[in-house]
């Protein structure tokens, strides 16, 4: 099976996910600046943060599958997978906002975090194992730091925020939760190019190569 109809119905569900997650914004009382604030403030940077990180899985979801030549059992079901944990996002980033980043709600954030990233990680070696040893993706991941880090990331954050017993503004691991959120997804925001030069190096090595192959 090739992997168009496996990306198109994984665009799709990317797609409702975000739309739900700007579904769920509160709608000001008033038409200031300060009503929008007060009534989605927090709930627009939780928003913002949550469709980064779907950004962030669909264009390497859209990389990957350029380099995955054939789509088995096996990968269909660990894409499932991976679109599972991203579909908690409008629902985990909602709870976040609604309790103005209590403790619970930002511990199971970055539980949704990580297990989108293993879930990732998962999927793309499902992929490399149906390619065998000379696969195409594999060759392109290489060390694959940023994929070893994430996890680290979002663990540090869960357990800083978990530990956290601070009220009010002087909550640190909250914060300390948050930034690691955050710092996660900037590392991924900045392009790596791994991929696009592995595409650009086999087309220009084979002219026949097929397109639907590629992505």
């Amino acid at each position: 099976m090739r992997t168009s109809r496996l990306e198109a119905f994984s665009d799709g569900v990317l797609a409702i996910i975000i739309t739900i997650m700007v579904l769920e914004l509160r709608e000001p009382a008033g038409s200031d600046l300060a009503a929008l604030w007060h009534a989605t403030g927090p709930g627009l940077l939780s928003y913002l943060l949550s469709f980064i990180y779907v950004g962030i899985y669909w264009t390497n979801h859209h990389h990957m599958f350029q380099l995955t030549e054939h789509v088995t059992g096996g990968v269909l079901w660990a894409n499932l997978g991976l679109l599972f944990f991203l579909s908690l996002f409008p629902f985990t980033t909602q709870w976040m906002d609604t309790t103005h980043f209590a403790r619970t709600p930002v511990v199971v954030y970055g539980v949704n975090l990580l297990a989108a990233a293993l879930a990732y990680y998962a999927l793309q070696t499902v992929i490399i194992r149906s390619q065998g040893r000379d696969s195409a993706l594999r060759k392109a991941i290489g060390s694959d730091i940023k994929g070893r880090i994430s996890p680290v990331f979002y663990t540090t954050g869960a357990v800083a925020a978990l530990l956290d017993g601070g009220h009010g503004a002087a909550r640190p691991g909250i914060w300390i939760a948050v930034a690691c959120y955050v710092g996660a997804a900037l590392m991924w925001v900045i392009p790596d190019r791994r991929i696009e030069r592995r595409v650009e190096t086999a087309k220009a090595g084979d002219p026949e190569t097929d397109p639907n192959q590629l992505g």
